[in-house]
């Protein structure tokens, strides 16, 4: 898919981090760029920086995407890039000191990071198909999921985020299946360590150790460098149903 100016793009959780990057490297494209988010501060901030639109949509929340879907589309037309990126990091372990992990927290993490982004990809893969081809390809749209390397390397406390990565990674080929016939491709990212608002928040050392973890280059991922590859794999038609480890070569340990 050739990234042309006017082209209408939505990224979730596109008010910070990961999310923010891919807002602005799309934007750089020439794209129109509506910004889903819970925080409105955040994401109008940069919605008005890159002259895109904000949502204030709930990923969790059918009426709410449903309606800023529909909010996005009467401003920019349909949109034919997806990037799902708004998640949480709850960190608990499946039992501790006698008692199990809370319940509710499990579910939050699979409502806000699995239920998310599949309610999010169906309603874009929807008007995706009813849209006219781009290219002798047939292609209609491109839809690109954050998982995390933590679906494959899960962490002691991270039970809730690994599963719903892992589950992340279990869409993505039956989703580019499913979609083949409306010629909508479908992959997934899964990041390693990135410097995100999460890692901003650490003291350097600890910014740095965690950085030094990576074989090369050994230091912490740059959101850009997740925008660019987000951005390649919409120029690259043949890129469909994979999930892609963006992560220097780092595997993780238990702790």
């Amino acid at each position: 898919m050739e990234l042309k100016t006017g082209m209408s793009a939505v990224v979730t959780g596109g008010g910070s981090g990961l999310g923010e990057a891919t807002a602005r490297a799309l934007a750089a494209k020439g794209l129109k760029v509506a910004i889903f988010d819970r925080n409105a501060e955040a994401g109008q901030a940069v919605a008005s920086d890159i002259r895109g639109l904000f949502c204030n949509a709930d990923v969790t929340d059918n009426e709410s995407m449903v309606s800023a879907f529909e909010v996005a589309r009467n401003a920019h037309g349909q949109e034919r890039v997806l990037v799902s990126c708004a998640g949480i990091a709850p960190g608990a372990k499946t039992a501790s000191k006698g008692q199990p992990h809370d319940a509710q927290l499990f579910r939050t993490a699979l409502d806000v990071n699995l239920y998310g982004v599949f309610l999010a990809s169906s309603l874009a893969a929807a008007g995706m198909s009813e849209a006219d081809a781009l290219n002798d390809d047939g292609e209609r749209g491109v839809i690109i999921n954050t998982a995390s390397i933590a679906a494959f390397d899960g962490q002691v406390g991270q039970i809730a985020y690994a599963a719903s990565k892992a589950g992340i990674v279990g869409m993505t080929l039956p989703m580019a299946r499913d979609l083949s016939r409306s010629g909508i491709r479908v992959m997934a990212i899964a990041p390693g360590l990135f410097m995100t608002p999460m890692m901003k928040g650490l003291p350097q050392d600890v910014q740095d150790s965690l950085g030094g973890q990576t074989p090369f280059p050994q230091r912490l991922g740059d959101p850009e460098e997740f925008a660019a590859l987000v951005c390649s794999i919409c120029e690259n038609v043949m890129m469909n149903g994979e999930v892609i480890r963006l992560d220097g070569a780092i595997r993780m340990g238990p702790r």
